[in-house]
């Protein structure tokens, strides 16, 4: 252990940034079809069904990068665990009852009578719904500390409405590059609208975070530091515009640029997030308590990370190889 310089310090940081890949890659790839799930009410029965099979191969499988990243909290840093989760007990339990009610709606709406079928998929409806208000909130309470007041309750508030919006449009850019014809064409038409969400939503976190702490606002407002984070503006304001610039112009012929919307979006999460990374770090639980503070013992850590080494690739190919292997457009989903 001493090969790598002091345990105490690199372990607490590789398990704060295996959580932070975890939840990004979980955000990222769940929040697609979260997004195609609120989008439910605004497709017809059949556009529906070819809607659920864009998903049908990965939903399940993303959810694995909710169960890591909540994981590695709970081994890596109990103390935090505790905290966040007794603080967001409501919010959690909430977002837990709406990823079941998915679960069950996404089976149950194929193999029930046509009869029933309508109210399965408004069970979808509603479970997207629930986990992405649930989870939005949660990024809100984060942000503004985990201390509950009107201010830091209406700002939940506003990220929930805000990251919905924004599942919803990277949803649409999924719908974009995954289905054709009239679908595709109304996925453009969602994503339009969705990508307002999306930039109103990183537009009030970026601007709200700084004002939580004298500290955030240093890091971000002190010279050098503005000119090394400047990358981080540019490259957001020329994925918007790039975005901008593709729905302008889609559905394009032959299929081009399909992949490119859903690309930009990505990118644009990621640079979101890797934003709040550089604010919030090195505090696992916001201005409460540091990576290093809330660690378990190094030699805990140690050992949980052989495990991580043997656990995260296995993740890792499995994931790739569902997206390899369902690659292209979807077609029906069947259960026979």
């Amino acid at each position: 252990m001493e090969l790598f310089g002091d345990p105490a310090i690199w372990l607490p940081w590789t398990f704060a940034a295996l959580m932070g890949v975890s939840i990004l890659i979980y955000v990222v790839l769940d929040g697609f079809d979260l997004g195609v799930g609120l989008l439910f009410p605004l497709a017809t029965p059949d556009e529906k069904d070819r809607m659920i099979a864009s998903i049908g191969p990965f939903w399940d499988a993303n959810e694995t990068w909710l169960v890591l990243a909540v994981g590695l909290l709970l081994v890596a840093f109990p103390v935090a665990h505790g905290t966040i989760l007794t603080a967001l007990y409501l919010p959690v339990a909430m977002m837990l009852t709406g990823l079941i009610l998915r679960g069950v709606a996404f089976e149950f709406r194929v193999k029930a009578p046509t009869s029933h079928k309508e109210r399965w998929n408004w069970a979808f409806f509603t479970g997207s719904a629930m986990t992405s208000v649930a989870q939005g909130f949660m990024l809100g309470m984060y942000i503004m500390g985990l201390e509950y007041t009107w201010a830091t309750f209406g700002f939940a508030l506003v990220t929930a409405a805000f990251l919905t919006v924004g599942y919803s449009f990277i949803g649409a850019c999924w719908l974009i590059l995954k289905t054709e014809d009239r679908l595709q064409i109304k996925a453009v038409e969602w994503a339009k609208g969705g990508k307002w969400g999306v930039i109103l939503g990183i537009a009030a976190i970026s601007l709200a975070t700084p004002l939580t702490s004298s500290r955030i606002w240093e890091k971000w407002t002190s010279w050098p530091s503005m000119l090394y984070l400047s990358p981080l503006p540019i490259l957001s304001l020329i994925c918007i515009f790039g975005i901008w610039w593709l729905l302008q112009r889609m559905p394009a012929k032959n299929d081009r640029y399909s992949l490119l919307p859903f690309v930009l979006a990505t990118t644009l999460f990621v640079l979101a997030f890797l934003g709040m990374a550089y604010s919030f770090y090195p505090y696992v639980v916001p201005e409460q308590l540091t990576i290093y503070e809330a660690a378990s013992a190094p030699e805990s850590l140690f050992i949980i990370l052989i495990g991580t080494c043997f656990v995260l690739p296995a993740i890792l190919l499995y994931t790739a190889l569902a997206y390899t292997i369902f690659r292209g457009k979807a077609r029906d989903l069947r259960y026979d």
